[in-house]
């Protein structure tokens, strides 16, 4: 447990990419288990682990009795603090890119080549 690398902080609101319109990025601020990391000089804490590599998954909450327990719709892989979720994504996804009124449920995980995915950080983004 001492190596699993702790949860993702600080997600941003995601903005929309204007070269590809509809497509989302969203960023996150990464933590480490590193002594260096305890830190109040502000700058981004060194990496703990031989790589930086992500998770992002996209979940459909279910809803309302009866309905299917939430689940795993998309996972996005990347290496570095952000991830773009496209248009054409959300379109397989939802069935058109989201907009004003909806809300995106993620988990984003921290990777570690010795434990796999670190602790979680469970999202709700609200467009």
């Amino acid at each position: 447990m001492g190596l699993r690398p702790f949860s993702v902080a600080h997600v941003d609101q995601p903005w929309r990419t204007p070269r590809t319109p509809g497509d989302l990025t969203i960023r996150w601020t990464r933590r480490s288990r590193a002594l260096a990391a305890d830190s109040w000089g502000g700058l981004e804490v060194p990496l703990a682990e031989e790589l930086e590599a992500y998770e992002v998954e996209i979940i459909d909450p279910g809803s309302g009795p009866g309905q299917a327990l939430p689940t795993v719709k998309r996972v996005l892989s990347t290496a570095t603090t952000s991830a773009v979720y496209t248009a054409a994504q959300q379109t397989a996804d939802w069935g058109g890119p989201l907009g004003p009124g909806d809300s995106l449920d993620i988990r984003i995980y921290q990777l570690s080549a010795l434990v796999g995915r670190g602790t979680a950080k469970t999202v709700t983004i609200t467009f």
